[in-house]
C-alpha cells in the first residue's frame, strides 16, 4: 500500500472475495466491518473530526470507518474502488477537475443538467473544452473523440432516457486515448455494469436509487485505475467534498435494500409504460424496456432491465402536463428521483433542460400498482 492510501486509510478493494454472488448477495453482505465476535453486523457511524494518533486514519477528512464500509459495498457492486463524496455534483467536479487545462471533453447533450452547467462553466472560464454530441449517433460520436481527454457518457440519459451503445464508445474512446466516464446513476450497478463494458470511472448520484429514501444528498466515483483514483481521493481531501458519518449510515443502510425496492420498481415502470401507451392523454412513452424505444437493443443487450425510470409526453403541450403533476395525490410532484416513493414533474420547467414542453419525467417507487395507475389516470383526465 502506498504511503498515499495508507496516510488516508484507503486502499484498492479486493474483488475476489465476492467472485460468484449476486449483486443482491453482494449489496446485503459486503461492507460488514471485521469479521470478529462480539462486534456489531452493522458498521456504526463514526460521530468524530479527530482520531488519537497512531496507524490508520489520520484526521476526520481522510477517513471514517462507515465511509470504508459504504465505499466497499459500492465498489463490490461496480467492481472497483469506491470513493463517496458529499454530493454527486461534487463527484462530477472531482473528475472535471482532474484534467488538464484545456483538456477536450465530449460529452452526452442529453445529460443532467448539472453536469452540462458545469462543464459549461469551466468552459467560460477556459479551462476545459466541451463538446457537446448525441451520444447515440455512435459515428459521429467516435469522430468528436479525436484529440478528447474525457469522454462522459450516462446511460440512461437524463431525462430522455435514451441508450449509448457503452462498449463500442468507450473501445472507440480508448483508441483516441480517452478516459470514459458512465453515469450509472438510474442503471444502477444491479442493471448496468460500465466497467465490463470498458468505462474507466463510473459516477453515482447516491442521493437517489442507491440509498433509495429521499433522504440524504451525496455521490460516488468509482475507477479501477489507480492514477484516477489518487487523483479523485486528493480532489476530494483537498476540497473537502466529504460525506457526513450519518449521511453514509442512512445510504448503506438504504442500499442493502436496493434489490428489492428496485425489482418492485421496475415491475411496477414496466406495466406504467404498458398502459400509458394506451392512454388518450399520452402522445408518447419513451422508456427503455418497450420495443417502440429507439435504443431497446442496445438497452436488452446491455442491461439486466429496463430500469424503474419512464418519460412520458402528455397531450396539450407544458399547460397539460404541469396541470397532471399538480393533481397527483399518491404520486408527488417533486424533482429528484430514485426514492422509495413515485414521484414525476415536467422537466422543461428547468432552465437549460432539453425535454419537450409536454414531458413528464416519472420515477417509479414501490407501491401498489393500481394505487398508482388509479392516481395518474385521474391526474391525467
Amino acid at each position: 500500500m502506498s504511503e498515499k492510501r495508507a496516510e488516508h486509510h484507503a486502499e484498492p478493494l479486493d474483488l475476489s472475495r465476492w467472485e460468484g454472488l449476486d449483486p443482491a448477495t453482494i449489496a446485503i453482505v459486503a461492507g460488514r466491518g471485521p469479521e470478529e465476535a462480539g462486534l456489531p453486523i452493522n458498521v456504526p457511524p463514526v460521530l468524530t473530526s479527530v482520531y488519537k494518533t497512531g496507524p490508520g486514519i489520520l484526521y476526520g477528512r481522510a477517513g471514517n470507518p462507515i465511509w470504508s464500509a459504504f465505499e466497499e459495498t459500492v465498489g463490490a457492486l461496480e467492481g472497483g474502488t469506491c470513493l463517496a463524496f458529499s454530493a454527486g455534483m461534487a463527484a462530477v467536479s472531482a473528475v472535471l477537475n482532474g484534467l488538464p487545462k484545456g483538456a477536450k471533453v465530449v460529452y452526452s447533450a442529453d445529460s443532467y443538467t448539472g453536469t452540462r452547467q458545469q462543464l459549461e462553466r469551466l468552459a467560460d472560464k477556459g479551462v476545459l473544452s466541451p463538446v457537446a454530441i448525441d451520444v447515440t449517433d455512435a459515428e459521429a460520436t467516435v469522430a468528436a473523440c479525436e484529440g478528447a481527454e474525457l469522454l462522459w457518457l450516462e446511460s440512461p440519459t437524463n431525462p430522455m432516457l435514451s441508450i449509448p451503445d457503452i462498449a463500442r464508445l468507450a473501445s472507440a474512446a480508448h483508441d483516441h486515448g480517452a478516459t470514459v466516464v458512465v453515469d450509472n446513476t438510474f442503471a444502477t450497478p444491479l442493471l448496468q455494469r460500465p466497467f465490463e463494458l470498458g468505462a474507466d470511472i463510473v459516477i453515482h448520484s447516491a442521493s437517489k436509487f442507491i440509498s433509495g429514501h429521499s433522504d440524504l444528498i451525496m455521490g460516488l466515483a468509482v475507477t479501477r485505475d489507480e492514477g484516477w483514483y489518487d487523483e479523485l481521493l486528493r480532489q476530494r481531501t483537498l476540497g473537502g467534498a466529504i460525506p457526513g458519518p450519518l449521511e453514509t449510515y442512512l445510504a448503506l443502510r438504504g442500499l442493502r435494500t436496493l434489490p428489492v425496492r428496485l425489482e418492485k420498481a421496475q415491475a411496477n415502470a414496466i406495466e406504467l409504460a404498458r398502459r400509458l401507451q394506451e392512454h388518450p392523454a399520452i402522445e408518447k412513452v419513451i422508456y427503455p424496456g418497450l420495443p417502440s424505444h429507439p435504443d431497446h437493443e442496445i438497452a436488452t443487450r446491455q442491461m439486466r432491465g429496463p430500469g424503474a425510470m419512464l418519460c412520458f409526453v402528455v397531450v396539450g403541450g407544458g399547460d397539460a402536463a404541469d396541470a397532471a403533476c399538480e393533481r397527483v395525490e399518491v404520486i408527488t410532484h417533486a424533482t429528484s428521483l430514485g426514492g422509495i416513493d413515485t414521484s414525476m414533474e415536467r422537466r422543461s420547467r428547468w432552465e437549460g433542460e432539453n425535454a419537450p414542453e409536454g414531458l413528464i419525467r416519472m420515477s417509479v417507487g414501490c407501491e401498489a400498482i393500481e394505487d398508482l395507475w388509479t392516481d395518474l389516470t385521474k391526474a391525467l383526465s
